[in-house]
């Protein structure tokens, strides 16, 4: 579909006034503080990138609340209510409207309420995008699920003609083709895909980049086909203990019908490596966020909220505890973790929405779980080439990202 005139995923009045990220979502969960050094956040509500059914179902980034008490969250109630939410929040924000329905769309997948997804995502390219090609990727997958086989072959190729620049629109394509038994044309597409993108210093490759590296390495192994630079490449990348070759490979299915306890025990780990995998593959784009205070807002924060000193006893110690607690988060497994951008004005604005004072502690949870849910997090880890979360000279390798 054609792209007309209108942007609606500009950022602009954000109803609160100031910079964007002075917003709030009104509906968005209360969860409670992490421990007593920094608030940590969870996304709002899961965001999956709702690409074929094997994705969907995997579903989210780590724990979230259904908005609707009682309710499991992957019945289809409970997402048709969340995309409700995302709905009415998208109407007060339309600063943030793109990656909200995003997310309702998700969510309807989910309900297999698929013919309003599509109008989601009809909707969102009727305007002009800041992801075109994402969101056309998300239309086909979700059309070929209930039977618009062919105009979701055509908006495929459609996206291979455009050569996006993002690596997720060509995985979400080679996956919706892989789930529909296309497996030489989702070899065929990451292979484009890398060869466009997968380009100089390897350490420099973005994790979309090298999530659809090894995407590609597993349709390899299925179809039987020998490694090439880019499988080789993505061996080296791999972050997991268990090798990709072990991972992807078909044969290791036959083990789970094994009586050898030793046998199973070891798929156990594979399976298990390979979950995590899928979920950092998922986890876009909101992650779990901790709260970064600026030295300057933080100075002004404690100062003007004094009450609030017991957690964050000094501006050094606030910096450590974030690295601190995001590797813990990260040995334990935890996929998508990030750094939200926190600011006085911005927290002020929140806590009179709350009706609630900011000196409030339990708000500081609540205000980073916003910020989070409405794409405001820097990814974390940042490359080590990259300069650091913190703001310093450095770069993240010589600063923060010290072993």
């Amino acid at each position: 579909m054609d792209d007309k005139q209108q942007d609606e995923n500009t950022a602009g009045d954000d109803g609160l006034g100031g910079e964007p990220e002075h917003t709030h979502d009104p509906t968005a969960p209360r969860p409670p503080l992490n421990d007593d050094r920094h608030p940590l956040a969870s996304p709002a509500s899961p965001a999956p990138h709702a690409r074929h059914d094997k994705r969907c179902r995997a579903n989210s980034p780590g724990p979230y609340s259904s908005t609707v008490k009682g309710m499991r969250h992957d019945t289809p109630a409970a997402h048709t209510a969340e995309a409700e939410r995302l709905l009415r929040t998208a109407a007060q924000y339309p600063g943030d409207r793109e990656p909200l329905l995003l997310q309702a769309a998700a969510h309807l997948e989910l309900a297999d309420d698929r013919p309003r997804a599509t109008r989601l995502y009809d909707d969102l390219l009727s305007g002009t995008p800041a992801a075109p090609h994402l969101i056309r990727a998300l239309k086909a997958s979700n059309l070929w699920e209930y039977g618009h086989e062919a105009e979701a072959r055509a908006i495929i190729d459609g996206v291979r003609r455009s050569r996006p620049a993002d690596a997720t629109p060509w995985e979400i394509a080679a996956e919706t083709l892989e789930a529909h038994d296309e497996l030489e044309a989702a070899e065929q597409t990451l292979t484009e895909a890398a060869t466009l993108l997968a380009t100089g210093a390897e350490t420099d490759l973005p994790h979309p980049t090298r999530s659809l590296l090894a995407t590609r390495h597993r349709i390899r192994r299925m179809l039987a086909l020998a490694h090439d630079e880019w499988d080789t490449l993505a061996d080296r990348l791999h972050p997991g203990t268990i090798p990709l070759d072990e991972l992807h490979d078909p044969k290791r299915l036959w083990s789970l019908g094994s009586s050898d306890p030793a046998e199973l025990q070891a798929e156990i780990a594979r399976l298990r490596s390979e979950l995590g995998t899928y979920r950092t593959a998922l986890s876009r784009p909101f992650p779990v966020a901790v709260l970064h205070w600026p030295e300057r807002e933080l100075t002004e924060l404690l100062t003007t909220y004094p009450e609030l000193e017991t957690e964050y006893p000094t501006y050094q110690a606030h910096l450590t505890d974030i690295e601190a607690s995001l590797r813990e988060l990260s040995a334990a497994g935890t996929p998508n973790l990030g750094i939200v951008r926190a600011t006085v004005p911005s927290y002020e604005a929140f806590a009179a929405s709350e009706s609630s004072t900011p000196a409030n502690p339990a708000l500081l949870p609540q205000y980073a779980t916003t910020l989070a849910a409405r794409a405001r997090a820097t990814p974390w880890p940042p490359l080590r080439t990259e300069g650091c979360w913190c703001g310093s000279e450095l770069t993240y390798g010589e600063c923060h990202g010290v072993e």
